[in-house]
């Protein structure tokens, strides 16, 4: 038996590519659905010794895994080890009664749902295919499906957004009482399409970025949503029902654990080692049909950027980060200049010396951590 906790599976299989998306997709090939299974599943096979007995987190990613021809997404998700916890992404037309139920049935029991705005000319702009009308329609029907943790993600920086838009889609998600919100600074990479049409109201949106920052904060703490990490937020105490409702996946990446990868371009990181398989989807399918596992990228991890990565991820949090932890990798005179400075709180427990960003250095984020990094 292993020791990785964390499970990842990358379903790639989208009905359009966005003109902004930079993730390992492909669109349509539903002949090819049933194949890149058996693929999934030998990969598993082949890679399942260094995972946990049960696992905590599953995590099915995309593309659009909600795309996925049902019947075979229902035969990957038998095949699947058991976890606490399993996330499924949705985009929300893709959401039907039987989807819904198909996904509480085979043991899903948190979905994350692309809603990314709630005004039909963003949605326009992002090129989604869901109106708001679907965002609706896909939390009711899984509510009526039995699921109590859903999340949704939402985009700003968008071009044409203001920040009365963001106000509307920030309402928008609220009525809907989701237990975990993600809100994204929409990131547009050079060289896309996305760029080229839209490059000169993305550099406006960049200016605008700190103040929709603070707007999206400021909205869901005041809604009664727990600020837990620098994109992410998730209700709390009476409205927690008592639970933490934290996304347990990612926090298994922001905290540094291990985790397992499975799928064409999908990164795993077990025991110093990062592995990014190949993003070749005819690749991937050749070597699993026969035998082998799929082509990849190695890198090894070294202590040193090992304790750099934990510090840049680790800090993205509300809790403490235990400074022994991060070794070499803190410039001790920088976080001393920064704690004087308001921007870091540094304190002492049981378990050693202790560092979090205060409200306002977080707000800096990026800045503030590549200060403290040696």
């Amino acid at each position: 038996m292993g020791h990785v906790r964390h499970l990842y599976v990358h379903l790639p299989f989208c009905a359009h590519r966005c003109g902004y998306c930079d993730f390992v997709t492909v669109v349509g090939r539903g002949e090819q659905h049933g194949s890149y299974v058996d693929a999934l599943l030998a990969e598993l096979e082949l890679e399942g010794d260094v995972l946990a007995d049960p696992l905590e987190t599953v995590f099915l990613g995309g593309g659009t895994p909600t795309f996925t021809d049902a019947t075979e997404l229902a035969r990957l998700l038998e095949g699947l080890p058991a976890a606490e916890e399993l996330t499924v992404e949705a985009n929300p037309e893709t959401v039907t009664p039987d989807l819904a139920r198909l996904l509480r049935s085979h043991g899903v029991n948190r979905v994350s749902l692309g809603a990314q705005s709630f005004q039909p000319h963003l949605l326009a702009v992002l090129e989604r295919r869901a109106a708001p009308d679907d965002v609706r329609r896909s939390v009711a029907r899984l509510r009526e499906a039995g699921f109590d943790n859903l999340s949704l993600d939402l985009v700003y920086g968008v071009p044409g957004q203001s920040p009365a838009d963001l106000d509307h889609d920030l309402d928008e998600a609220l009525a809907l009482e989701p237990e975990h919100l993600s809100c994204y600074e929409l990131e547009a990479k050079p060289g896309t399409r996305f760029t080229h049409a839209h490059g000169d109201e993305l550099e406006r949106q960049a200016e605008a970025m700190e103040g929709y920052f603070e707007q999206v904060v400021d909205t869901l703490t005041a809604a009664g949503y727990r600020w837990y990490e620098t994109a992410n937020f998730c209700l709390m105490g009476a409205k927690a029902g008592g639970r933490d409702l934290r996304a347990r996946h990612n926090l298994g990446y922001w905290r540094g654990r291990d985790y397992l990868g499975v799928g064409m371009g999908a990164v795993a990181t077990v025991s110093g080692e990062r592995r990014r398989n190949v993003s070749s989807l005819a690749r991937y399918l050749a070597a699993l049909a026969s035998g082998a596992k799929p082509p990849s990228e190695l890198e090894i991890i070294d202590r040193e950027t090992h304790e750099r990565e934990k510090l840049m991820l680790g800090l993205r949090l509300d809790e403490p980060l235990v400074v022994a932890e991060v070794g070499d990798a803190l410039d001790r005179k920088a976080l001393s200049s920064l704690a004087e400075r308001g921007l870091v709180d540094v304190s002492t427990n049981g378990r050693g010396e202790e560092m979090s960003l205060t409200r306002h250095g977080r707000f800096l984020g990026g800045g503030v951590t590549a200060e403290l990094l040696s």
